[in-house]
């Protein structure tokens, strides 16, 4: 299940991506698929000895073009192991929520990414979001939990502070939401609660079946409930000034 939509983030093949906190790889599959190369980053360790394995598999499997590659590795999203200009594109998905320092992770995405190249940020989106802290607290006073709720304008504005240039926007998810409702009425830990059980068996058969149904009726009710917020942009190139070059 995707939360970033390709059609409005274009990867060419031979982009090298960093999938930013990467959690199971979702993304970083998709990327490896269309021929990027591909680094997976996140601290934890158990999911990116997993994320490793399923590269692996999908190399063996012949699921990735010829050229692409992909490395799997721990590392601190506030210290980036990597050179300055290092990536045509960056995923940070479902993370800046769980983060104190959100600005200082931008800033090391806007360092590790190349001038011209494009960011993709998804985060909890703020209305559905809020349903969840009111009727749970367990939802998110959690240890590595939820510690903020973007408004749509305010990630965006960071975005701006952090030198990005925002370009497109979109909702994500809608059919999400109400499990998670669900899941906070009924208790987070709590799967064998009835109504929990029914949907989440519609969400399996959605992602399995990918039904015209289900398909329709999430377009029309994301902009509504979407669960998460998409926000893309640019790192801008510098004017000629700034790189010691004459514009012509």
């Amino acid at each position: 299940m995707l939360t970033v939509d390709f059609s409005r983030f274009p990867l060419a093949p031979g982009d090298r991506v960093l999938d930013l906190g990467c959690g199971a790889g979702r993304h970083a599959f998709e990327c490896y698929r269309r021929g990027a190369r591909v680094v997976a980053l996140d601290r934890n360790a158990e999911e990116i000895r997993e994320v490793a394995k399923w590269f692996a598999a999908m190399k063996e499997a012949g699921e990735a073009p010829e050229g692409a590659t992909a490395t799997a590795m721990e590392g601190d999203a506030l210290n980036l192991p990597f050179p300055d200009a290092s990536f045509d594109v960056v995923i940070i998905s479902e993370v800046m929520e769980h983060i104190p320092d959100d600005k200082g992770v931008l800033a090391e995405m806007v360092r590790v990414l190349k001038p011209g190249g494009r960011i993709a940020v998804t985060v909890p989106r703020y209305g559905p979001e809020k349903v969840c802290w009111a009727l749970s607290d367990a939802y998110h006073e959690v240890e590595g939990g939820h510690i903020r709720i973007y408004k749509a304008d305010e990630l965006l504005g960071r975005m701006r502070e952090a030198g990005l240039r925002p370009y497109g926007q979109h909702h994500a998810h809608a059919l999400h939401s109400p499990y998670w409702w669900l899941k906070c009425a009924f208790g987070v830990d709590n799967d064998k609660a009835l109504p929990v059980k029914a949907y989440h068996k519609l969400l399996v058969w959605d992602i399995m079946k990918k039904p015209l149904l289900t398909k329709v009726a999430e377009q029309a009710l994301n902009p509504v409930i979407g669960k998460s917020f998409v926000a893309y942009a640019t790192k801008p190139h510098l004017p000629a000034a700034a790189t010691g070059t004459d514009a012509k």
